[in-house]
Formats: structure tokens, sequence, C-alpha cells
């Protein structure tokens, strides 16, 4: 039984081998995990053993904790399982125990603990699937688009595991060849229940349980690497090569067999552009599409699919999963063998992997956000967001196929710098503006060549802090913060141009990397070393994506040095708010950049301020709509997510709303200016910038929004 089960998983495991090899190499992957063995130990004890992801969500969590547990823990099981097949073929008696240890109640007593609350999850798991049935609850369902008949098959096959191990152990008890004296009091119970039958009959259910025990196990092995519960043993390993600390922050550069991809040398006839098929699939990237549990926590916290939209996280990955194993006989063949595969296997291999009749949808590609919420909630590390952006860059760049709004953002970045058209001489307005006010007047220095020795930092205002008018407000009242506090700062005004955020969210990377390079050098002859970003884009890209182009700088946001300021006494909210307040959390200062206190911390220093979370709020935020290049693009489909998002936040029943990026600000002010036509919001209801917020306390006089 053991060796055909054994041949056929190992058959299996070496077929999944050969398919996720025949995409691209990620070497990069291997060599970050070699150099930081540390953090990758960690983040298995963390992530594997420890179940953290898995237990933000407690019910679901604590019951896939204990599940887990039994499969490490009554391992043991199997070992004193198979160590009595032996010893009873040798010596007639198979009174086996693991040497040392076999004996302890203590081990005992773990074993019978965990298989019984192993049942328990298993009962939970089983709850869970029918009260979120697809049937009953259709696409509000996490489990929608999931292969629901595998999931039952797998329960059932754990259960099969549990009942089979009782029947073994209560029968070698009353034979005599049980190892624990004490402590195992489910066996014990069992026990107590197969008594009566009789000795012989007791020898025929031990050998009998034995035997049907260790069959469920390799029945079981067969199935798990044929389903999607491949997870189980594919989950440390994705958690391995995966991202760290996670996969949000930068976006990985380009890369065609393996290596980074040279700009000036690249050729789109011979080198890998993003992903155009399935091949071009990393293995890094197959591994996601055989860990994917099917769970649906992705998409149930997806603002797209949260607003009617097609786009779902996890259909995604399964989506090119399903596809790559229709078409795996044609990616493992040759040249000369794929020309005598079958008709419908060679038909599914010239599908397109993005079309209107693909394997993604083009709707289902440009719905997404970039908002993270899918790989923050992963429990198993897939990368969802370096998929889209993989078959965004092959869209744009070799297919020209996008959205034709964004078209013109683009135009506008490579011919002015900045995503409106707007002349570059225009980013030094709000400079003037400061300066030349009748109260309180601020001069802000603008940088002609290098920085002057005693500046602290650089403010990088952005395009949308420097042109649009409600960001400018923000801006002035950074501006005028540090200027309060003492902070030596200066702008590079016209000299700024867009950190190239939106461009390589769209999938434009070439821009991208045109955008990057000039400020990088910009930035370098200026001697620039420490920087404050007011945009939550500008200060990931200018933070975690500039190095990948040699572009090394300290960056922080302008809440963090904002809320620093005021812990050291250099700002002083005197002036109370006396307003209800609810704070916006943009994702790319949360979600991917983890900064969630610093915003809080400066409201709750602002006397009279009564804050009230959202009940989606920090690392389950919800989206503003804006992320991923979609601030300029139309929302077609489905509620917007702006609107949906306001809506969560009326429920608070607000004075204010206050977020802390320009384009949540944009967009949240919009939709709000919706509900204020239509009456569904009262007149007074503003949305502001947490530095407009310090600015009124400190000052004592209002800034209006």
């Amino acid at each position: 039984m053991t060796a055909v089960a054994v041949t056929l998983a190992g058959r299996r495991v070496r077929w999944l081998y050969s398919l996720a090899t025949s995409g691209q190499p990620a070497p990069e992957r291997v060599q970050y995990a070699k150099e930081n063995l540390g953090a990758e130990l960690r983040a298995q004890l963390v992530e594997v053993f420890a179940q953290r992801k898995l237990l933000k969500w407690t019910p679901s969590g604590v019951a896939h904790f204990v599940v887990f547990w039994a499969f490490v823990i009554l391992a043991t099981v199997y070992l004193e399982a198979y160590g009595a097949l032996i010893q009873g073929a040798v010596t007639g008696t198979p009174d086996f125990h693991i040497p040392l240890v076999g004996t302890w109640p203590v081990l005992g007593f773990l074993q019978d603990f965990i298989a019984v609350a192993c049942l328990a999850g298993l009962a939970a798991f089983a709850a869970i699937r029918v009260k979120n049935s697809p049937k009953k609850l259709g696409r509000d369902s996490r489990f929608s688009g999931s292969h629901l008949g595998g999931a039952w098959l797998i329960l059932f096959m754990i259960f099969n595991v549990i009942w089979s191990l009782f029947l073994y152990r209560g029968a070698a008890i009353n034979t005599g060849n049980f190892p624990y004296g004490s402590g195992a009091f489910a066996s014990d119970g069992a026990a107590a229940l197969l008594r009566p039958l009789g000795e012989s009959a007791n020898e025929a259910l031990e050998k009998a349980g034995l035997l049907l025990h260790i069959g469920v196990m390799l029945v079981f092995l067969v199935i798990v690497v044929n389903s999607k519960h491949l997870h189980i043993f594919t989950a440390p390993l994705n958690v391995a090569f995966s991202r760290r600390p996670d996969g949000l922050g930068a976006v990985p550069e380009m890369r065609s067999n393996g290596k980074a991809l040279d700009f000036e040398e690249a050729d789109p006839d011979t080198d890998v552009f993003g992903r155009g098929k399935i091949e071009d699939t990393t293995w890094k990237g197959f591994l996601d599409f055989y860990t994917c549990t099917e769970c649906g926590r992705c998409q149930s916290q997806c603002p797209a699919w949260n607003t009617d939209k097609p786009l779902s996280p996890k259909m995604l990955i399964l989506d090119q999963r399903d596809h790559a194993m229709a078409i795996a006989p044609y990616l493992l063949a040759t040249e000369q063998e794929r020309e005598k595969l079958p008709e419908d296997v060679l038909a599914l291999a010239g599908k397109p992997l993005v079309g209107e009749d693909g394997v993604i949808h083009p709707d289902v590609l440009w719905s997404c956000t970039n908002c993270g919420a899918c790989v923050e909630q992963c429990p198993v590390d897939i990368e969802h967001i370096d998929h889209i952006i993989d078959m965004r860059r092959y869209q744009v760049m070799i297919e020209s196929s996008f959205p034709s709004e964004a078209g013109v953002m683009l135009k506008n970045l490579e011919n002015k710098g900045n995503p409106w058209g707007v002349s570059e001489m225009k980013r030094a307005e709000w400079v003037e503006e400061l300066a030349s006010r009748e109260v309180d007047p601020v001069e802000v220095l603008v940088i002609d060549e290098k920085v002057p020795d005693d500046l602290e930092y650089l403010f990088w205002v952005g395009c949308a802090g420097a042109l649009e008018d409600r960001a400018k407000k923000t801006t002035k009242a950074v501006a005028e913060l540090l200027h309060i506090a003492g902070v030596k700062f200066g702008v590079l005004g016209p000299m700024e141009a867009c950190t190239g955020d939106p461009a390589r969210r769209l999938g434009m990377e070439f821009l991208f990397n045109m955008l990057a390079q000039q400020n990088i050098e910009t930035l370098n002859e200026a001697g620039v070393k420490k920087i404050v970003a007011t945009c939550p884009h500008c200060f990931n890209t200018l933070a975690n994506e500039y190095p990948q182009l040699g572009g090394a700088f300290e960056v922080v946001h302008h809440t963090q040095l904002l809320a620093k300021l005021v812990e050291e006494g250099r700002l002083t909210p005197i002036t109370p708010i006396e307003e209800k307040i609810t704070y916006h959390d943009p994702c790319f200062l949360g979600r991917h950049n983890k900064v969630y206190a610093q915003p809080r911390d400066i409201m709750a220093k602002v006397p009279g301020v009564q804050t009230q979370e959202m009940h989606r709020c920090k690392d389950r935020g919800f989206c503003c709509g804006a992320g991923g290049a979609r601030m300029w693009m139309e929302e077609r489909i489905g509620k917007r997510i702006n609107t949906e998002r306001v809506d969560e936040a009326l429920t608070t029943d607000p004075d204010t709303v206050s977020t802390a990026c320009p384009f949540c600000l944009v967009m949240l002010g919009d939709a709000i200016n919706e509900k204020k036509n239509s009456g569904q919001a009262k007149e007074s209801l503003e949305v502001v910038d947490v530095a407009q917020l310090l600015i009124t306390s400190v000052k004592g006089s209002p800034v209006k929004a």
C-alpha cells in the first residue's frame, strides 16, 4: 500500500515540479532566502507554525490551527502505527513504542487531545461552509467560485483519519499492545466501547484498524497532491520564497529569463515583457497557483469584488492555475511533440492570457486598485498584485491595450512630467501663494542646485500636492507646520517630476524607469539625503522602488514627521476642535507601509477631537478607488469604490473625515459632494488631511478644507 501510494504521489510531485520549472526562473527569490535565513526561519515559525494570518479570522483560524497541529502531532501516531506493523510482522506482537518518549503519558494525552480538537475543528469548518454557502449568499460568500466538492472530500478524509485512529488505539488498549498506561483519555473511551466485543474481536479490530488507519492516510496523500489541498506541502515553500516583509510596498522590477531587464538593450522579440502567456509566469508564480487554498479571504476584502466588479483575486489565481493544468501537456512537450497533441489542448494553448475570450478578462485586470488587501489577508503569502502588474506590463508595452483615458495620463507624464499635463513651472505657485499672503506669510526655500548644509529634509510635494487645489491645502499646511517647528526644509519646485507611480502601476515600466532615473539623478546631484512626502504613492515609490534603480534615500511620510514633532514638543496643538472625526487609512500608507499609528497619534493630541473608527480600518481598511492608476481611469462597472467608502464613513455620523493622502482627499471629497447633493450627508461635512487638523489646532485659527 505504501509503495503504491508513494509512487503515485511521487509521480504527481515530479510532474508539478516540471510544470512549475517550465516557467521563468526567479533566482532573486532563492538568493534572498539564502541571504536572510534568520528572517525566513521566523516567517516559518510565525506564519506556518503559529498560523498568524489565519488567526486574524478567529473562528476559522482557531479551527485551522488545531487541524494543522493535528497533522504535525499525529505524525507520531503514524510512526507508532508503522512500528507496530513491522514489529507485529517480525515478532508477532505489535507492542511497538517510540524510543525514549513513546510511553510518556503526556504524549498519549497530547495525541488524543489534538485528535479530539481536530474533530471539533472539522465540525467548525463544516458549519462555516454551510453558513457561508454560495448557494445561499451568492457572490457575498467568500467561497463563491471555489471548488466546493474538493473541500468536502478533504474534510471527510480528515474525519476518516481521526475515527480510524481511535478504532486502532481503542482495540490496542484492550489487547495490551498500547504503549501508554495513562493519559490517552479519548483512546481509553474508545477502548471502553470496544471491550464488550471480546478479546478475539478486539485483536481483529486492532489489525483492521491499523491497516485502515494507514490506508486512509495513504489515500489521503494521493488525493492531496492532486487537489487544492496541495497547500499542505507547498505553503511552507511559498512562505519561504515570498517577498519580505510581505508582497506589498515595491513592485518587483521587470525580469526576463531571471535577469533584470535593461530597456536600452531589451528586445521584445527575444525578451519576456511581463506576462503574455502562462509560460511567462515564474516558478514562484506557479507556486502561488499550487498554494491557493481557495479560502476566499482575499475575495472578501477586495474593494473591486465588494463593489460588484468582476475581479476576484482568488479567481484570478485559480483561472490561471486551471489554464496551466489544462495545457500542461503543451508546456511540457518538445516542439516536435506539440504537433501531435490533441486539438483541444492546442486550442487552449493558443488562448490569449488576457482578452475578451482570454483566460483573464480585461475588465478583471483593470479593476484592480493595487490596494493590497488580497496580499495582506492571504494566509499562504500569494502575491496577487505581482501577477496583475506582470499581465498589465504585457498589455501596455506589447499589445498597447489598456483603458483609453489612461493613455492621456501616460502622454502627460512623458511630455510634462505630471499626470495632468500642466506646465512644470506651476509646481512652485503654492510657494508664492504662501509667501505672499497677508497673514503669517511663510518663505519656502526652492532649491536651484545643491541643498544647503543645514537642510534637514527635502519636502517632496508630489504632482497632486503641487497642482491639485484640494491637495495644495495639505501642502501649505505641512510647509507651515515645518516652519513653525523650526525644521529646515526645501522643495525642488519645477525640478521635481512625477515619481512614476501611475505609470508603473498601469504597467508602463519603461516610462516609470525614465521618470525614476531622472528624479534620482536630480536628487543625487542636489545632494539630498532625507525626504518627507505627503503623498503615500510618492512615499512608497521613493522609499521602496527607487532603490531598485540606485536611488537610496531616507524617506518619511508627513504624518510620521509631524507625529514626531508633536511628541518632541516642537508642535503643540492648543485650540480644541470639538468634532467627531473618522480616519480613512490610505492603502499605500497603511497596508503597503504599515503606517497606522502616527496619523491617529496626531489626532489624539488635538484637544476636543472624538475619533470614531469605521468598521473596516487599519489592515482591513477599504480603498478609496484611486490606486493602481485607477485615479485616471473611468469606473464604469458596479458601484463606485469611493462611494462605498463614504457610505461606510457616514455610518459613524462624522463631522469630518480625515485622511493622509491627496488621492484619498480627492476621491472621498467627490463622493461626499455627491452625498451632499442628494441630501444624504450634512452640508458641513468635509474631508481634510490630518495636517490640516493639526495646523488648525496649533495656530488657533481655522484652515478651511
